[in-house]
């Protein structure tokens, strides 16, 4: 069939055919004269502002000038001819640029939140097995406490000297909201190593696994919040284990038990405390900040305490007449303090990177890699039932920490 033309000129009248080279073919997208061939006619004509003709084409492949030409026009649409040309696939590529690198900093934050859960973990481990240590020959807790809170004094100096962390400027309603959480972390770390210093280092964090259970009663003494009846629950194989464990024990006595005990108990009270006593919310610190803060100030609480009830009994003199290794102890003492700092920089590091019960399961499964790691360097003597009676005691904890999100059903 014979290609049908149109022309479209101001004076609307027809202009002589030529015949262009197939060559060089050319679009002039101002209004200026051209030709469209098709092998069907248009379906109708309509007329334009001017009283000119317009035609409306199907959409479809056109021809320019002559039906031998090979150069095509695309349809007029926005989505791209599959077969397109290179132009298309860049831009495909610079469309999926988007999700890999959105997927490349997912798979960074994953691997800097396990890198902080492993260091986490082994700076645990080494501040119990340096501490013991020190505990077993040197046995004044109250002095080892006060040192480890006067390293960590000087590592927050130091961090707020250099500028590595913004010193904080405290108001004098902070510091009275403060100082109950700094006393209570004063007596919690002080009767964990009390306990260290007579029980084993395994048998201590078994009897610590019972925390949930002080922090349930605490929280339903002065905060008013009843437990799910999931909670309640998961409290049985704690008490349950903590219990057959501190029965098969090999180096159970009632100082080491009764420590851990007392020490459950202030942990907990920090928690509730750090509750109960708010602080206005633009006055607000971070995790980290508080933590420095509280260190300092227990500081300053034990170390007078420890003199009146302990003497100067760390000199070097005293050391070598009671036959220590001055330098042994010295070091230890120093590489526990440092760790015990550290592990707890970070556990309040990845607090602020984790939701309170991802945080809660994997201090979970740290008392379970510090137990392990403490029984095979110690070489702990472990029978089947203590080793049954910690992991269901632990097994509770790991529960108690899944069901916390469980909300009670309003009525």
């Amino acid at each position: 069939m014979q290609s049908t033309a149109f022309t479209h000129s101001p004076s609307l009248l027809p202009l002589p055919k030529t015949r262009r080279s197939p060559l060089n073919p050319t679009f002039n997208t101002r209004f200026d004269p051209f030709r469209a061939s098709s092998s069907s006619k248009p379906r109708h004509l309509s007329p334009s502002v001017n009283g000119s003709f317009s035609a409306r084409f199907p959409n479809r492949s056109w021809s320019l000038s002559s039906s031998s030409s090979s150069f095509k026009l695309r349809p007029w649409t926005s989505v791209p001819a599959p077969d397109s040309d290179a132009r298309a696939s860049n831009f495909e590529l610079k469309a999926t640029s988007v999700p890999e690198s959105a997927e490349s900093s997912s798979t960074l934050k994953t691997v800097v939140l396990g890198a902080l859960f492993g260091l986490w973990y082994l700076f645990n481990i080494y501040f119990n097995i340096y501490n013991k240590q020190v505990l077993k020959v040197y046995p004044y807790p109250v002095t080892v406490t006060a040192v480890q809170f006067a390293v960590g004094t000087a590592l927050v100096s130091l961090m707020w000297g250099l500028n590595l962390y913004k010193r904080p400027k405290i108001s004098g309603s902070q510091l009275a909201a403060i100082f109950p959480l700094a006393v209570v972390h004063t007596l919690g770390n002080l009767f964990t190593n009390m306990s260290l210093g007579k029980v084993a280092v395994s048998f201590t964090h078994t009897i610590k696994a019972m925390e949930p259970f002080f922090s349930v009663i605490l929280s339903v003494i002065f905060l008013g919040e009843i437990p799910t009846p999931w909670v309640v629950a998961s409290l049985i194989p704690i008490v349950g284990g903590v219990a057959l464990a501190s029965v098969t024990e090999a180096s159970f006595n009632w100082a080491g038990f009764s420590s851990a005990m007392a020490s459950n108990l202030t942990n907990q009270s920090r928690n509730v405390l750090s509750k109960k006593v708010m602080v206005k919310e633009e006055e607000s610190l971070d995790n980290i900040t508080l933590f420095s803060i509280i260190t300092v100030m227990s500081f300053f609480l034990l170390a007078p305490v420890a003199i009146f009830m302990d003497g100067v009994k760390f000199t070097p003199a005293y050391l070598q007449s009671a036959g220590l290794n001055v330098k042994q102890l010295y070091t230890r003492s120093l590489l526990a303090a440092l760790c015990f700092h550290a592990y707890q920089q970070v556990s309040y590091m990845i607090l602020q990177r984790v939701s309170p019960v991802t945080h809660s399961v994997g201090n979970c499964v740290k008392r379970v890699v510090v137990i392990v790691s403490s029984v095979l360097f110690f070489k702990t003597p472990v029978s089947p039932i203590n080793s049954l009676g910690t992991g269901v005691a632990l097994a509770g904890v790991f529960l108690y920490s899944r069901v916390k999100r469980i909300k009670p059903k309003k009525a």
